[in-house]
């Protein structure tokens, strides 16, 4: 599967790096164009870079890790059609404050998901530090394989992004539609902290929409 990443950060790079262990085709790429990312070419063996419409349109899936507050920059004629990976998290201190967000009236993945119209936006990758990505993927059937929430309106992506986690080391946890994707947003018991299956589902279980928790990473 060819899967472009717009966005070349931690999570971005992590995620890629994973993906090309596991088989896959990734591209990375940045606001600032390939010119910018040498360093990918030299320290993530096998990975494309280009501009993030190259990414997107060398895609089969597209991973978008960017910094909440500039979703709305993204063409969403660029992403009709395609599966979109949604790692965001929304920090008012960056992003700004977003009233929606704010007074608990959506999720970010569906702001994401109204703006991209024509795409398909899965929840994911947004509740594990990127450092987490390489140190805790761990083989099928492994007793000690860590699990992540995703979230969708799409039955059929997230079956898709359920075998994607397995094939690079991760368990799948449905946490519901867009709408239920608040439960590993920031500040949510499932948020970043490592769980295996029944732990998350807890977890989940255990979020509180108008509670956040403090830091603790």
């Amino acid at each position: 599967m060819r899967i472009g990443i717009v966005g070349a950060g931690f999570i971005g790079r992590a995620v890629a790096q994973l993906l090309i262990a596991a088989g896959h085709e990734a591209m990375l790429s940045n606001s600032r164009g390939p010119q910018t990312m040498s360093s990918v070419l030299s320290g993530i063996a096998g990975c494309q870079i280009g501009s993030a419409e190259q990414a997107v349109q060398f895609a089969d899936v597209v991973l978008v890790a960017i910094p909440f507050e500039h979703y709305p920059s993204l063409p969403s004629a660029w992403f009709v059609g395609k599966t979109v990976l949604d790692a965001n998290n929304y920090y008012p201190d960056r992003d700004g404050h977003i009233a929606a967000l704010d007074n608990h009236q959506s999720t970010t993945s569906r702001l994401l998901a109204q703006h991209l119209t024509g795409a398909t936006v899965v929840k994911v990758f947004n509740a594990i530090l990127a450092g987490d990505l390489l140190k805790d993927a761990r083989p099928a059937h492994s007793n000690e394989r860590r699990a992540l929430p995703i979230a969708a309106d799409d039955a059929q992506a997230k079956a898709l992004v359920s075998q994607l986690l397995d094939e690079i080391g991760f368990d799948a946890v449905d946490a519901g539609n867009l709408d239920e994707s608040w439960r590993f947003e920031r500040a949510k018991p499932a948020y970043c902290i490592a769980f295996d299956k029944a732990g998350l589902v807890h977890a989940l279980a255990a979020a509180e929409r108008n509670v956040e928790l403090p830091r603790r990473w």
